[in-house]
C-alpha cells in the first residue's frame, strides 16, 4: 500500500488489537499494519511489542489521550497530504474506552475516508461469555473515580432496562462493588477478569459474593462487569402494591431486604415501603 498521489488525501483505518493472546489478531489487521505509511498508537512502547513479534517495522507515533486533540490536528494534517495510517490502542478497538474518537471524528470532518476494521474488543469478548438474553446493553466504559460522581451515576441507574457494563482497573474493583451495593443492591454481577491471559477468570456471583473475593486476593488486570438490570424481574410490576407481592411471592428475599431494594430502585423512602411491605405481607402463609 503506497503512498497516495499529493493531490489525492491519504486514509484512516481504525484497527483492534488482540487484549491479551496475540493469537486474536485478524490477518487483515496484519497487512493493514505492514503496508500503511505510519501507525497512530496509544503507547508506541507497548506497540513495539505486538508489532516486533509479528515483525512489522512500520513507523510509529504516539497517540495518548492527554495529546489527543493537538496530536489530531497534526494528523489530519498528514492524511490530508496523502499519508495512510492506522489507528491503534495499548489493546482492543481504539474509541472504546481507549483515545481514537477524536481523530476518527476530525478526519470524517476533514473530508479523509475511515474504515473501520472488526476484532477484539473486552465488552464484545465478555458479552458472548455472559449468556445474556436481553435484546440490549448499557456500555458505560470505566466508572468514574471520585466516589460522589460514580455514586450518583449508578443511583440514576436503579431502574434501568437493561444491564449495565463497566470497565474498572484493578484498584478500583472494590470500591465499585462497594458502591453497586450501596446505591443498586445486591444484585447479580458477571465479572469477567483478564480475558484471553493466562490468569483470565469468569464467574457470576451477587456484589457482596465478589468483594468478598477482592478482599482475599489482590485483584490484576482489567476487569468487565455486567449489572444485572434493575427491576426486569416481574414485568406486570406496574405499581409498589404489585411489586410487594411478587417479592412475597417468590420468596427469595426477606420483608426488610424486599424493601432495600424496591425503595432503591424506585427512588422511595425505605420507612414508607417498608410500612407498606407489612401490610401487604402479613397474611403471607
Amino acid at each position: 500500500m503506497s503512498q497516495s498521489s499529493p493531490t489525492q488525501p491519504g486514509h484512516l483505518y481504525v484497527v483492534p488489537t488482540p487484549i491479551g493472546n496475540l493469537e486474536d489478531i485478524t490477518l487483515r489487521a496484519l497487512r493493514i499494519l505492514k503496508e500503511v505509511d505510519l501507525i497512530a498508537a496509544e503507547d508506541t512502547r507497548h506497540s513495539k511489542r505486538l508489532l516486533n513479534h509479528f515483525e512489522i517495522t512500520t513507523p510509529l507515533i504516539s497517540y495518548y489521550r492527554e495529546k489527543e486533540v493537538q496530536r489530531s490536528a497534526e494528523l489530519v494534517d498528514r492524511l490530508r497530504m496523502g499519508t495512510i495510517i492506522a489507528l491503534i490502542s495499548d489493546a482492543g478497538t481504539p474509541g472504546i474506552s481507549d483515545p481514537g474518537a477524536v481523530l476518527v471524528r476530525e478526519a470524517r470532518a476533514a473530508g479523509i475516508e475511515v474504515t473501520p476494521l472488526p476484532g477484539p474488543s473486552a465488552l464484545t469478548t465478555a458479552l458472548s461469555a455472559a449468556g445474556l438474553t436481553d435484546t440490549g446493553f448499557l456500555f458505560l466504559g470505566f466508572a468514574p473515580s471520585k466516589q460522589s460522581q460514580r455514586r450518583k451515576l449508578l443511583t440514576s441507574l436503579t431502574s434501568a432496562a437493561h444491564p449495565v457494563i463497566f470497565y474498572e482497573s484493578p484498584h478500583r474493583m472494590a470500591d465499585l462493588l462497594k458502591d453497586i451495593n450501596a446505591t443498586l443492591g445486591d444484585r447479580q454481577i458477571f465479572w469477567a477478569r483478564e480475558l484471553t491471559k493466562i490468569h483470565e477468570e469468569i464467574r457470576t456471583g451477587s456484589a457482596t459474593e465478589l468483594l468478598a473475593l477482592c478482599g482475599a486476593d489482590k485483584i490484576r488486570g482489567e476487569s468487565v462487569l455486567i449489572i444485572e438490570a434493575g427491576l426486569q424481574q416481574s414485568t406486570e410490576a406496574d405499581n409498589l402494591d404489585e411489586l410487594l407481592i411478587w417479592y412475597r411471592d417468590q420468596g427469595q428475599l426477606s420483608l426488610k431486604d424486599t424493601s432495600r431494594k424496591i425503595a432503591q430502585d424506585l427512588g422511595l423512602s425505605r420507612s414508607e415501603v417498608y410500612q407498606q411491605a407489612l401490610t401487604m405481607w402479613k397474611d403471607r402463609t
